[in-house]
């Protein structure tokens, strides 16, 4: 299969995405938002505000502030901005655009204006149908990325051969790829883990230790599991598994899309999502620790999504409904952790 992709987005994840296509000699459609980005990397060969110590091949890229060019020019789309901005950044596209492309996810979250999961908006509004949206997703942060540390992606879609053959084009003695069919689950997953590790920050923020932050982790992965299993994900339960003919097995809930990803975000200091929890733990404004990070942390408008979602599904989930009330209510983090500390077993 020879095709060309878009990335939409030039943030660190996006940025790390094109370099991994790129150092497999794929020649990359990229939208960059800025002009003088634009400039900077075609010049400079790296981006000049995130990920600025990885070299990119130039000589791959087409780089275009223009979505709708890109889009025209690619077949497979990687979608690699955070949640909150994809209606502005495709608003000017119609149904046509996006008629007979592949979607490929990196987005870690839901639409905040409307609290789907990015296939439900290409599909509502572009007639984007599952089969042809597949995600990439699983613990691997853009640093280690750049600088070729072995990290793990999991890619899932309906169409296991097609989804295949997407993940061959990733694959390097840098990156191991993994595919599943479970593509709603791991969505949920990669979101519900930004949650939790934002709950993470907040109680490192709070001064907490090791010995109380893997008993709140162990049961965030407990209700996290808890969640998935109301919306059908099909890899939850620890210690079994299928296996093809070949003798190789399925993953499971241990596997890294699902709990790995929950660990290395709540634990790794590459962490945006737990960066922002600790500047709440220790006494920031919500606006305050936005613009000290000034990247997009997923967890924050997560924890209002998966909210407002569990109204509907009465999933039991007192962590992830204290973190909500730390963010959106202005519970003092004090006292969401107190009741946090109660329901931990």
């Amino acid at each position: 299969m020879s095709v060309k992709f878009g990335v939409i987005g030039s943030g660190s994840w996006g940025t790390a995405l094109v370099k991994i296509l790129t150092d497999n000699g794929n020649p990359i459609s990229w939208w960059v938002r800025n002009p003088a980005n634009v400039q900077y990397i075609l010049q400079r060969g790296h981006n000049p505000h995130y990920l600025t110590s990885a070299n990119l091949k130039t000589d791959l890229l087409a780089i275009s502030t223009d979505v709708r060019q890109v889009i025209t020019t690619s077949d497979i789309i990687v979608i690699a901005a955070p949640s909150a901005y994809i209606t502005d950044i495709l608003s000017s596209l119609s149904p046509e655009d996006l008629k007979n492309k592949k979607i490929l996810s990196a987005v870690k979250g839901m639409i905040p204006q409307e609290n789907i999961l990015l296939n439900t908006y290409l599909e509502k509004y572009f007639n984007v149908p599952l089969s042809d949206y597949f995600a990439v997703l699983g613990p691997c942060h853009a640093e280690e990325v750049a600088s070729e540390k072995l990290s793990y992606l999991t890619f899932s879609g309906i169409d296991t051969a097609y989804t295949q053959s997407i993940a061959n084009y990733f694959a390097s003695s840098a990156i191991n790829t993994v595919v599943n069919n479970d593509i709603f689950g791991v969505q949920y997953a990669a979101i519900l883990k930004n949650i939790y590790a934002l709950g993470a920050g907040i109680a490192h923020g709070l001064d907490y230790g090791d010995n109380f932050l893997s008993v709140y982790i162990a049961n965030s992965a407990d209700e996290m599991a808890s969640f998935l299993k109301k919306f059908g994900a099909q890899h939850i339960v620890v210690g079994e598994h299928e296996s093809d003919n070949e003798g190789h097995k399925s993953a499971n809930y241990a596997a890294s899309v699902y709990l790995g990803d929950l660990l290395v975000t709540c634990y790794s200091l590459h962490s945006r999502n737990r960066m922002f929890g600790n500047m709440i733990g220790k006494g920031y404004s919500v606006q305050a620790a936005k613009l000290e990070l000034n990247m997009v942390a997923e967890g924050y408008n997560a924890a209002k999504c998966i909210y407002n979602l569990n109204q509907q599904v009465n999933a039991e989930m007192p962590i992830a409904e204290s973190i909500y009330k730390i963010l959106w209510e202005q519970v003092p983090p004090a006292h969401g952790f107190a009741a946090i500390e109660k329901v931990l077993i």
